[in-house]
């Protein structure tokens, strides 16, 4: 059984495909292509992995709630396939519980938007979330000084994410949105979301054709869809201006 198969890389796969793939029913993947931020897609049937009229689309969400899971649907298309041509419909997917509406906010310098996300954070501690349910991402770790002031400046505890580390008791995580994955919050809030940094401008400056541009800017939406989904009951979207044109697509002003 293969968990976030949407990442699986190529080598990985044929150790996989070795390992179970000459069996009936040998191998069992679970994953979500809307969650794909790590593996240039490839074809699972050249390397001896056919799911082709096998696989199923699960429509039921018990984790995110329906406004934030509709809102976060807006940065993908409605249907997504891959190389082989599975094809995965997103529209008819329910959440089993409602919540407020999601919050996109932009401002004019990074002091205002630090001020408005440390009050943002005292009204989710007056509400009664414990600081542990309450994560706090950007997109690289240039911006974490960001999200950290804005912790500190809510009068709450700050701990960052490493590749090793575990949310602690009476802190908030702080991190990027890389380590979001695979993490669960009563409320999140994604900062530094300015042009340039979402999609990140160094990762546009290498790309050498219009094929791997496009690439770029999938993975990109990809990894916002994945932090704006970490979190269950409350999220909040901020920026500077200019601000990523991504936060139109939240809005759904594109």
């Amino acid at each position: 059984m293969i968990d976030e198969a949407q990442d699986v890389g190529v080598a990985e796969l044929r150790f996989l495909a070795a390992l179970g793939g000459g069996r009936p029913d040998g191998l069992f993947f679970a994953g979500d292509l809307g969650q794909r931020i790590f593996q240039t897609p490839f074809s699972w049937r050249a390397l001896g992995v056919d799911v082709r009229g096998r696989s199923h689309t699960l429509r039921i969400n018990y984790r995110t709630s329906h406004q934030i899971r509709r809102q976060a649907d807006r940065l993908l298309p409605p249907e997504l396939a891959d190389v082989d041509g599975n094809a995965e419909k997103r529209g008819a997917t329910v959440s089993v519980f409602n919540g407020p509406e999601p919050e996109v906010r932009t401002f004019d310098t990074p002091e205002a938007e630090t001020a408005a996300v440390a009050e943002w954070l005292r009204a989710r501690t007056a509400d009664g979330y414990a600081p542990q349910a309450i994560g706090v991402f950007v997109r690289s770790p240039d911006q974490v000084a960001r999200a950290v002031a804005a912790v500190r400046d809510g009068g709450l505890t700050p701990v960052e994410l490493d590749a090793g580390s575990v949310v602690a008791s009476g802190a908030v995580a702080v991190g990027t949105m890389h380590l979001a994955k695979g993490l669960e919050f009563r409320a999140v809030t994604l900062v530094a979301c300015d042009d340039e940094i979402l999609p990140l401008q160094a990762r546009i400056a290498r790309v050498a054709d219009d094929a791997n541009l496009e690439e770029v800017y999938s993975t990109e939406r990809h990894l916002l869809y994945v932090a704006c989904t970490r979190a269950r009951d409350r999220l909040l979207v901020t920026g500077v201006e200019p601000a990523s044109e991504f936060l139109d697509d939240l809005r759904g002003e594109s």
